[in-house]
């Protein structure tokens, strides 16, 4: 596919997969410090790269899913290996949400999360760390910097919010910057953080698991920022499937959005975006209605 295409809107980006294997060749030539598997110095000061390691576990540190397919639906990772190769996308795990990653973008271009009212409660309260990090799984020519986003303007936009994060490591985790993308501040801290509150109000209420897609859309003229050209997206997407009721619904908004527009169906989203991200799951309704 050609990379003209991709900026479109990604048409043609993942598909679930009935497998989890992903290739691991990548990782094999990074080189890892040695480091404690956790650290709780984190909390406090500048997470240098040995310590935002230890933030990871050994299987964490593979370019693979296999270690968190319990957080995609039905237990079927996004396939990256659907992923045009022009974007080098990379599969990344953490406690809480997993990435597909594209080294060419610098920036995510599928988070996935699973939410429950359990869950939710558990992120109530949790301390906000804003301890921003470089991911050290990515190697440094494919990855953001912290320099990048320096006086731009432009917020670091978590795509798993810290809010959803239940415990101390599940929130420091969502400050890499594998987990952002250049955001608008008013569309950041306005209507998007309205959208995260509305998704966790619902995942409070649900029966059971409520999945969560979040991304940025990539239109052509899209601009870039810093010295690594990380991509600035036009529009961002929320896409929330409820397992129990099977429905489906998304929000799609500008970067530069102030208000929260009604949410599409999920038939609506993948016209508008081309992202069949729940492939042949069923879907038997949407937002408010079954």
């Amino acid at each position: 596919m050609k990379l003209s295409k991709i900026a479109v809107g990604l048409s043609t980006l993942v598909m679930l997969s009935a497998g989890s294997a992903q290739a691991r060749g990548l990782m094999d030539f990074i080189k890892f410090p040695n480091a404690q598997e956790e650290k709780s110095s984190y909390r406090s000061g500048t997470i240098n790269p040995s310590e935002a390691l230890a933030l990871y576990t050994s299987q964490q540190k593979k370019a693979s899913f296999d270690g968190c397919v319990d957080l995609f639906p039905a237990g079927r990772p996004i396939n990256v290996a659907s992923v045009p190769p022009a974007m080098k996308p990379m599969a990344l795990c953490s406690d809480s949400f997993a990435v597909v990653y594209s080294q060419v973008s610098r920036t995510p271009l599928v988070v996935v999360e699973r939410l429950d009212a359990a869950k939710v409660r558990d992120a109530k309260g949790e301390e906000r760390t804003n301890q921003f990090y470089p991911d050290p799984r990515i190697p440094k020519i494919g990855r953001a910097e912290l320099s990048d986003y320096r006086g731009t303007g432009f917020d670091r936009g978590h795509q798993s919010p810290a809010g959803d994060s239940p415990n101390s490591r599940s929130m420091a985790q969502s400050f890499a910057l594998s987990n952002m993308v250049p955001q608008s501040s008013q569309n950041n801290r306005g209507a998007w953080s309205r959208v995260e509150s509305d998704v966790r109000k619902f995942a409070q209420r649900a029966g059971g698991s409520v999945y969560v897609f979040t991304g940025p859309i990539f239109d052509p003229g899209h601009s870039t920022i810093g010295e690594n050209k990380v991509w600035v997206p036009t529009r961002l997407f929320k896409l929330v499937y409820d397992a129990s009721s099977k429905r489906a619904w998304a929000y799609v908004l500008p970067n530069e959005e102030t208000r929260v527009e009604r949410p599409m169906d999920y038939a609506a989203f993948v016209k508008t975006t081309g992202l069949n991200l729940l492939g042949d799951l069923p879907v038997t309704g949407t937002a408010g209605r079954s």
